[in-house]
Protein backbone atom coordinates (compact mmCIF):
# COMPACT_ATOMS: atom_id res chain seq x y z
CA UNK A 1 0.00 0.00 0.00
CA UNK A 2 0.99 3.64 -0.32
CA UNK A 3 -0.07 6.78 1.52
CA UNK A 4 -0.40 10.21 -0.08
CA UNK A 5 -1.05 13.20 2.15
CA UNK A 6 -0.52 14.35 5.71
CA UNK A 7 -4.01 15.30 6.92
CA UNK A 8 -7.68 15.42 6.00
CA UNK A 9 -10.36 12.87 5.18
CA UNK A 10 -8.85 9.40 4.77
CA UNK A 11 -9.79 7.88 1.41
CA UNK A 12 -9.27 4.17 0.81
CA UNK A 13 -8.52 3.67 -2.89
CA UNK A 14 -9.27 0.35 -4.58
CA UNK A 15 -7.49 -0.21 -7.91
CA UNK A 16 -9.17 -1.18 -11.16
CA UNK A 17 -9.40 -4.82 -12.29
CA UNK A 18 -6.40 -6.70 -10.95
CA UNK A 19 -4.54 -3.45 -10.32
CA UNK A 20 -1.69 -2.65 -7.98
CA UNK A 21 -1.32 -0.33 -5.00
CA UNK A 22 0.75 2.07 -7.14
CA UNK A 23 -1.76 2.20 -10.01
CA UNK A 24 -3.36 5.43 -8.71
CA UNK A 25 0.00 7.14 -8.94
CA UNK A 26 1.03 5.56 -12.25
CA UNK A 27 -2.16 6.70 -13.98
CA UNK A 28 -1.72 10.22 -12.55
CA UNK A 29 -4.80 10.17 -10.33
CA UNK A 30 -2.70 11.35 -7.39
CA UNK A 31 -1.35 14.17 -9.54
CA UNK A 32 -4.89 15.11 -10.58
CA UNK A 33 -5.86 15.45 -6.91
CA UNK A 34 -2.57 16.92 -5.69
CA UNK A 35 -4.03 20.29 -4.77
CA UNK A 36 -6.45 18.62 -2.31
CA UNK A 37 -3.57 16.61 -0.82
CA UNK A 38 -1.37 19.69 -0.49
CA UNK A 39 -4.17 21.57 1.26
CA UNK A 40 -4.49 18.81 3.86
CA UNK A 41 -8.08 18.11 2.86
CA UNK A 42 -7.66 14.45 1.99
CA UNK A 43 -5.26 11.55 2.39
CA UNK A 44 -5.21 8.66 -0.08
CA UNK A 45 -4.45 5.14 1.08
CA UNK A 46 -3.98 2.98 -2.02
CA UNK A 47 -4.30 -0.76 -1.55
CA UNK A 48 -3.39 -3.79 -3.67
CA UNK A 49 -6.14 -5.84 -5.30
CA UNK A 50 -6.55 -9.62 -5.27
CA UNK A 51 -9.12 -9.65 -8.08
CA UNK A 52 -7.10 -12.16 -10.09
CA UNK A 53 -7.43 -14.54 -7.13
CA UNK A 54 -11.12 -13.84 -6.52
CA UNK A 55 -13.89 -12.77 -8.88
CA UNK A 56 -11.65 -12.72 -11.98
CA UNK A 57 -10.11 -16.15 -11.34
CA UNK A 58 -12.10 -18.26 -13.79
CA UNK A 59 -10.26 -21.50 -12.93
CA UNK A 60 -11.56 -21.50 -9.36
CA UNK A 61 -15.09 -22.34 -8.29
CA UNK A 62 -17.38 -19.82 -6.61
CA UNK A 63 -16.62 -20.98 -3.06
CA UNK A 64 -12.86 -20.74 -3.58
CA UNK A 65 -13.15 -17.28 -5.08
CA UNK A 66 -15.45 -16.10 -2.30
CA UNK A 67 -13.14 -17.54 0.36
CA UNK A 68 -10.20 -15.56 -1.00
CA UNK A 69 -12.36 -12.43 -1.10
CA UNK A 70 -13.29 -12.97 2.56
CA UNK A 71 -9.58 -13.11 3.40
CA UNK A 72 -9.08 -9.83 1.54
CA UNK A 73 -12.07 -8.32 3.32
CA UNK A 74 -10.67 -9.41 6.69
CA UNK A 75 -7.33 -7.81 5.84
CA UNK A 76 -9.02 -4.51 4.98
CA UNK A 77 -11.18 -4.46 8.10
CA UNK A 78 -8.81 -5.98 10.69
CA UNK A 79 -5.46 -4.58 9.56
CA UNK A 80 -5.74 -1.73 7.12
CA UNK A 81 -8.63 0.22 8.69
CA UNK A 82 -6.98 0.28 12.16
CA UNK A 83 -3.73 1.42 10.55
CA UNK A 84 -5.50 4.25 8.73
CA UNK A 85 -7.29 5.28 11.91
CA UNK A 86 -3.95 5.37 13.72
CA UNK A 87 -2.82 8.04 11.24
CA UNK A 88 -6.04 10.04 11.15
CA UNK A 89 -8.47 11.65 13.62
CA UNK A 90 -11.37 10.59 11.38
CA UNK A 91 -13.20 7.50 12.63
CA UNK A 92 -15.00 6.80 9.36
CA UNK A 93 -13.32 6.53 5.98
CA UNK A 94 -14.27 7.36 2.41
CA UNK A 95 -13.80 4.77 -0.31
CA UNK A 96 -13.15 5.30 -3.99
CA UNK A 97 -12.22 3.38 -7.10
CA UNK A 98 -12.58 3.20 -10.86
CA UNK A 99 -14.07 0.28 -12.80
CA UNK A 100 -13.84 -2.82 -10.59
CA UNK A 101 -12.37 -0.56 -7.91
CA UNK A 102 -15.71 1.27 -7.84
CA UNK A 103 -17.44 -2.06 -7.19
CA UNK A 104 -15.22 -2.63 -4.15
CA UNK A 105 -15.65 0.97 -2.99
CA UNK A 106 -19.45 0.77 -3.00
CA UNK A 107 -19.59 -2.81 -1.72
CA UNK A 108 -17.41 -2.11 1.32
CA UNK A 109 -19.44 0.96 2.25
CA UNK A 110 -22.80 -0.78 1.87
CA UNK A 111 -21.70 -3.83 3.86
CA UNK A 112 -19.86 -1.87 6.57
CA UNK A 113 -21.47 1.58 6.84
CA UNK A 114 -20.29 1.96 10.43
CA UNK A 115 -16.70 2.00 9.16
CA UNK A 116 -17.16 3.86 5.86
CA UNK A 117 -19.41 6.88 5.44
CA UNK A 118 -18.72 8.11 1.89
CA UNK A 119 -17.77 6.86 -1.55
CA UNK A 120 -16.92 8.19 -4.99
CA UNK A 121 -17.52 5.25 -7.33
CA UNK A 122 -16.48 5.88 -10.93
CA UNK A 123 -17.60 3.62 -13.80
CA UNK A 124 -18.37 0.65 -11.60
CA UNK A 125 -20.14 -2.68 -12.07
CA UNK A 126 -22.40 -3.62 -9.16
CA UNK A 127 -23.81 -6.96 -10.25
CA UNK A 128 -21.42 -9.88 -9.67
CA UNK A 129 -22.99 -11.83 -12.50
CA UNK A 130 -20.51 -9.97 -14.72
CA UNK A 131 -17.92 -12.53 -13.57
CA UNK A 132 -19.96 -15.34 -12.01
CA UNK A 133 -22.56 -15.82 -14.72
CA UNK A 134 -25.99 -16.90 -13.53
CA UNK A 135 -24.65 -18.94 -10.61
CA UNK A 136 -25.92 -17.53 -7.31
CA UNK A 137 -25.32 -18.55 -3.71
CA UNK A 138 -24.92 -16.58 -0.46
CA UNK A 139 -21.26 -15.84 -1.25
CA UNK A 140 -22.24 -14.18 -4.51
CA UNK A 141 -25.46 -12.62 -3.26
CA UNK A 142 -23.84 -10.80 -0.34
CA UNK A 143 -21.15 -9.33 -2.57
CA UNK A 144 -23.49 -8.20 -5.34
CA UNK A 145 -24.91 -4.80 -4.36
CA UNK A 146 -27.79 -4.81 -6.84
CA UNK A 147 -28.98 -8.05 -5.23
CA UNK A 148 -28.58 -7.57 -1.49
CA UNK A 149 -29.52 -3.88 -1.51
CA UNK A 150 -32.77 -4.60 -3.37
CA UNK A 151 -33.89 -6.80 -0.46
CA UNK A 152 -32.39 -4.78 2.39
CA UNK A 153 -34.89 -4.09 5.18
CA UNK A 154 -32.68 -3.79 8.28
CA UNK A 155 -33.47 -0.35 9.78
CA UNK A 156 -29.95 0.19 11.14
CA UNK A 157 -28.31 -0.45 7.78
CA UNK A 158 -30.85 1.68 5.96
CA UNK A 159 -30.37 4.57 8.38
CA UNK A 160 -26.59 4.34 8.05
CA UNK A 161 -26.75 4.30 4.26
CA UNK A 162 -29.21 7.20 4.21
CA UNK A 163 -26.75 9.30 6.20
CA UNK A 164 -23.78 8.36 4.00
CA UNK A 165 -22.41 10.43 1.14
CA UNK A 166 -22.45 8.43 -2.08
CA UNK A 167 -21.47 9.57 -5.56
CA UNK A 168 -21.96 7.00 -8.31
CA UNK A 169 -20.86 8.13 -11.74
CA UNK A 170 -20.85 6.60 -15.20
CA UNK A 171 -20.19 7.89 -18.68
CA UNK A 172 -22.17 6.92 -21.76
CA UNK A 173 -19.24 6.49 -24.11
CA UNK A 174 -16.92 3.65 -25.08
CA UNK A 175 -16.81 0.60 -22.81
CA UNK A 176 -19.37 2.08 -20.40
CA UNK A 177 -22.39 0.00 -21.48
CA UNK A 178 -22.27 -2.47 -18.58
CA UNK A 179 -21.36 0.13 -15.97
CA UNK A 180 -24.11 2.44 -17.20
CA UNK A 181 -26.73 -0.31 -16.93
CA UNK A 182 -25.61 -1.27 -13.42
CA UNK A 183 -25.64 2.40 -12.40
CA UNK A 184 -29.23 2.79 -13.60
CA UNK A 185 -30.23 -0.43 -11.82
CA UNK A 186 -28.64 0.81 -8.61
CA UNK A 187 -30.38 4.16 -9.01
CA UNK A 188 -33.79 2.43 -9.07
CA UNK A 189 -32.97 0.44 -5.95
CA UNK A 190 -31.75 3.50 -4.04
CA UNK A 191 -34.88 5.40 -4.99
CA UNK A 192 -37.11 2.53 -3.83
CA UNK A 193 -35.24 2.33 -0.52
CA UNK A 194 -35.21 6.12 -0.05
CA UNK A 195 -31.41 6.16 0.07
CA UNK A 196 -30.14 9.53 -1.17
CA UNK A 197 -27.14 9.39 -3.48
CA UNK A 198 -25.76 11.47 -6.29
CA UNK A 199 -26.00 9.47 -9.50
CA UNK A 200 -24.18 11.46 -12.13
CA UNK A 201 -24.38 10.32 -15.76
CA UNK A 202 -21.81 11.98 -17.99
CA UNK A 203 -21.97 12.40 -21.78
CA UNK A 204 -21.72 10.09 -24.76
CA UNK A 205 -18.11 11.16 -25.24
CA UNK A 206 -17.14 10.00 -21.74
CA UNK A 207 -15.30 6.68 -22.00
CA UNK A 208 -14.36 4.02 -19.46
CA UNK A 209 -10.79 5.26 -19.16
CA UNK A 210 -8.30 7.12 -16.99
CA UNK A 211 -8.38 10.51 -18.74
CA UNK A 212 -12.01 10.89 -17.71
CA UNK A 213 -11.49 9.54 -14.20
CA UNK A 214 -8.70 12.10 -13.74
CA UNK A 215 -11.30 14.78 -14.48
CA UNK A 216 -14.08 13.26 -12.40
CA UNK A 217 -12.26 12.62 -9.12
CA UNK A 218 -11.11 16.22 -8.42
CA UNK A 219 -14.45 17.50 -9.74
CA UNK A 220 -16.35 15.48 -7.14
CA UNK A 221 -13.93 16.28 -4.31
CA UNK A 222 -14.51 19.95 -5.08
CA UNK A 223 -18.29 19.49 -5.15
CA UNK A 224 -18.10 17.80 -1.74
CA UNK A 225 -16.47 20.93 -0.37
CA UNK A 226 -12.91 19.74 0.14
CA UNK A 227 -10.49 22.64 -0.05
CA UNK A 228 -7.61 22.63 -2.50
CA UNK A 229 -4.54 24.81 -2.85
Amino acid sequence: MKVYGHAGKPILVFPSSGGTFFEYEDFKMVEACQSFINAGSVQFFTVESVDEQTWLHTNKNAEQRAHRHREYENYILAELVPYIRSRSPFHQLMTTGCSLGAFHALNFLCKYPGIFDATIALSGVYDLRFSMGNFMDDNIYYNSPVHYLANLTDPWFLDQLRSSTMIICSGQGAWEEETLQDTYNLMKIFKAKNIPAWFDIWGHDVAHDWPWWRIQMPYFLDKLGYHHS
